[in-house]
């Protein structure tokens, strides 16, 4: 398990997560919270190279705004 990053913020039903380093996940990739729970997937990876962010499209159930601050894993 990778750490994903830290939820920054929600837009347009998306968390949007702030990469550790330029080592990101590949899209489609499973999102865990410190729980093991599974909160999304990762569709799209966008911004500045060295640390970029992460939209990830939660499951059904999962409230968005409860993430935000979290740090999320990769499965």
């Amino acid at each position: 398990m990778e750490r994903a990053g830290d939820v920054v913020r929600t837009a347009q039903n998306v968390a949007v997560v702030r990469c550790e380093s330029d080592d990101h996940p590949d899209i489609g990739a499973v999102v865990v919270d410190q729980n093991l729970d599974e909160v999304g997937r990762v569709v799209d990876v966008f911004g500045p190279v060295e640390r970029p962010y992460l939209s990830v499209t939660p499951n059904e159930g999962v409230h968005l705004p409860v993430l935000v601050g979290q740090t999320l894993y990769v499965r």
